[in-house]
């Protein structure tokens, strides 16, 4: 899993979260990222549907409960049925793309391209890992810390409670990347540089489908 960050103006990304939640920001300003990374298999009600890899930009939100969560802009994924499944119980912006994720040693590099629903959005990228981080800092935690998800759905917001340990977590280097996911997604970074390139071995994930709406403020 890699996971790059850039920080912006919290008004910059206000008009692009779910009604009722704001931007959660540290020392004032908003982050962006980009992740990827390959989910080797998935369980649906007990039932295996396979793995597949994603490439998402997404964004951090609070609501007025204090509920942290993360607000996906796009989630790139090239399983067709994981992608029309996500899409029709969650609304979540999942499309169909081709994705490919590649290791060698401690070289890692991506490329996805979109198929549907919207075509044309790209990107490749590559990194080296690094340093293991022992003891993650303020903005480490506050990107990857993260125990529930904000998604619009049937006209309501929602928020979606998401369990997993604590990522360990790894400084990445020689970061380069070419694309426009980030602004297919809504958000212009221009020439900034990221404040973190991380990457993560991954841990187990578990979503639980209870919904619960975010307060109307």
């Amino acid at each position: 899993m890699v996971l790059t960050h850039w920080a912006l103006p919290p008004e910059q990304v206000t008009p692009l979260l779910p009604p009722h939640t704001r931007p959660d920001v540290l020392d004032g300003a908003a982050h962006v990222g980009l992740v990827a990374f390959h989910v080797p298999s998935t369980t649906a009600a007990g039932i295996p549907v396979g793995g597949f890899g994603e490439v998402n930009v997404r964004l951090y939100s609070v609501d007025g409960y204090g509920r942290r969560g993360v607000v996906f802009l796009s989630m790139d994924a090239d399983s067709a049925h994981n992608v029309l499944a996500a899409r029709a119980l969650t609304s979540l912006p999942y499309m169909w793309s081709d994705v490919s994720l590649r290791s060698e040693g401690d070289a890692h590099a991506g490329a996805v391209r979109r198929r549907l629903p919207r075509g044309g959005a790209r990107g490749s990228w590559r990194a080296t890992v690094g340093e293991r981080l022992d003891r993650p800092g303020p903005l480490e935690h506050f990107v990857t810390a993260r125990w529930g998800l904000h998604t619009r759905h049937a006209g309501r917001t929602w928020w979606i409670r998401v369990r997993h340990r604590p990522w360990p977590l790894y400084r990445a280097h020689s970061w380069a990347y070419e694309g426009d996911l980030l602004q297919a997604a809504g958000v212009h970074v221009g020439d900034r540089e990221p404040v973190s390139v991380l990457w993560s071995p991954g841990v187990d994930t578990v979503v639980c489908p209870s919904l619960v709406t975010a307060p109307r403020t």
